[in-house]
């Protein structure tokens, strides 16, 4: 091919590509999932943050749950025992023992993807903000929490609220985890 055919159909594809009529691109894969009836979807307040709910209280208690699931990009947001130690951290428990102890961990196949999951109940106190050098204090909280292995890397699904509330929304929480697929 000589140097002008080359050239020529270098500028063809480039004119083709800035008009919108170059091939199209498979969309990239990702994590997708299904949130249940009576869930109340927000707009996500980060670009970490790939799916956002409100899961409304049960009565009695003074706040709704959170469900979030996040996505920080492959190879980023630390390891599977990493997260799962940082969110059993987050609970402290009133008679002073270790949430570790308490903490119940599972793992489970959903749709080809492995998922490590951490429930455990007791005051919450994590950071209200990163960096921000303040803490929750709530207690009579529960943390459900999992790391979803996908061939993109890992994705983290965190729920905290009142133990009530996530009590009300367990059922749901675990159909959620099943509705998992990488695609």
């Amino acid at each position: 091919m000589s140097a002008m055919w080359k050239q020529y159909l270098f500028i063809t594809v480039l004119v083709l590509a800035t008009c919108g009529l170059a091939p199209a691109q498979e969309p990239a894969a990702k994590l997708t999932f299904k949130a249940p009836t009576g869930w109340v979807e927000e707009k996500t307040s980060s670009a970490m943050r790939v799916g956002q709910y409100k899961l409304p209280r049960e009565t009695g208690d003074g706040e709704d749950a959170s469900l979030v699931v996040y996505y920080f990009g492959q190879g980023q947001g630390g390891g599977t025992a990493a997260n799962i130690e940082r969110w059993v951290n987050q609970m402290k428990q009133s008679d002073g023992s270790a949430s570790k102890d308490k903490a119940k961990e599972g793992s489970l196949t959903v749709n080809g993807l492995k998922v490590t999951t951490v429930d455990v109940g007791g005051t919450y106190t994590a950071e209200t903000a990163p960096g921000s050098g303040q803490f929750y204090n709530n207690p009579n909280y529960r943390l459900r929490a999992a790391v979803i292995e996908t061939p993109k890397g890992s994705y983290y699904l965190k729920v905290v609220g009142p133990e009530k509330t996530i009590a009300k929304w367990d059922n749901s929480v675990t159909e959620f985890v099943k509705s998992f697929e990488f695609k």
